[in-house]
């Protein structure tokens, strides 16, 4: 796979084939390394209308900053053209994102032009398979200005020894996930009711049409009772919510792990602490249950 460079950002239907190639169930096998390419866009505007929807649909205000996770969904573009190459050495069917992290170094507006530049690295051993990491920058000219990290876990079928060997290396002192708190003075206590068809919505705005997040029929063939909320649809409304209720400074880095799965449509409660100095803490439950969907933490830096 050979470095590319883009004078915008790619049409997903000029690889749309390519990408449903990829989807195709295939037998995952551990792979001892990653490509090394750079996928860049080298001058990229932001398409306003789109930020305008974007905006809308996971509740930021038009202030003429650019959402700290906005860029996180202009690089899944980039992404799936890189997972759709053939030198790619996982099947899109099946990739799991497990933690998401977005650094906004100074705030960002929507009239800038910047470049931004996708990368792999980081591939190691997960005892259902193997992670790794797309990395993300964004410039302003020789200025860093934004970085992103996306995890995902690619599931693969292991022999018995290897099973064994997993869960004899595990950590003994893995910590569950915290049960739901109680709401805190001063923090965010919000009910969301999220509906059937967000994740058609989003699909729309973000380029993201993996059929998960389409209609119950499409879900259940991939082995879902219902369609699911995108999981950086989730960590966006949070952030949302989290920057209308208090103010968060000109840099920040907000670090989430998607934990169970937000089914279609649902309700579900998000609960912050309190700023303190370092930042504030924040997750995603379920309404009527303590069912944790997301856990995260804005760190002010």
């Amino acid at each position: 796979m050979s470095d590319k460079h883009f004078s915008e950002l790619p049409k997903m239907h000029t690889t749309y084939a390519n990408v449903i190639k990829s989807l195709l169930p295939s037998a995952q096998t551990a792979v001892p390394s990653l490509p090394e390419s750079v996928y860049t866009v080298d001058k990229l505007a932001i398409d306003q209308s789109n930020l305008r929807d974007y905006r809308k649909i996971c509740g930021f205000m038009d202030d003429g900053r650019v959402p700290a996770t906005y860029f996180a969904v202009l690089s899944q573009t980039l992404q799936m053209n890189m997972m759709a190459t053939g030198e790619f050495p996982f099947a899109m069917l099946g990739l799991v994102h497990l933690e998401n992290s977005v650094t906004q170094h100074r705030v960002i507006f929507d009239t800038e032009t910047v470049s931004m530049s996708v990368r792999l690295d980081n591939l190691r051993v997960h005892d259902k398979g193997q992670q790794f990491d797309f990395l993300t920058t964004v410039m302003v000219g020789d200025e860093l200005v934004w970085q992103g990290v996306s995890t995902y876990l690619s599931r693969q079928k292991k022999s018995k020894a290897d099973r064994q060997a997993a869960k004899n290396d595990k950590p003994t002192d893995k910590k569950p996930t915290p049960a739901k708190p109680e709401a805190v003075e001063g923090g965010i206590c919000l009910s969301l009711e999220i509906a059937e068809d967000i994740g058609r919505r989003y699909a729309f705005v973000s380029g993201d049409f993996n059929l998960i997040h389409l209609h119950p029929l499409s879900a259940r063939a991939f082995g879902f009772p219902k369609a699911i909320a995108h999981g950086m649809w989730t960590k966006a409304r949070s952030l949302a919510a989290i920057s209308r209720q208090f103010d968060l400074p000109a840099a920040y880095r907000v670090d989430v792990s998607f934990k169970l799965p937000v089914f279609l449509p649902s309700k579900v409660e998000l609960l912050s602490d309190a700023p303190c100095q370092l930042g504030i803490e924040f997750g995603l439950y379920a309404k009527d249950s303590d069912k944790t969907h997301l856990l995260g933490t804005v760190a002010f830096l």
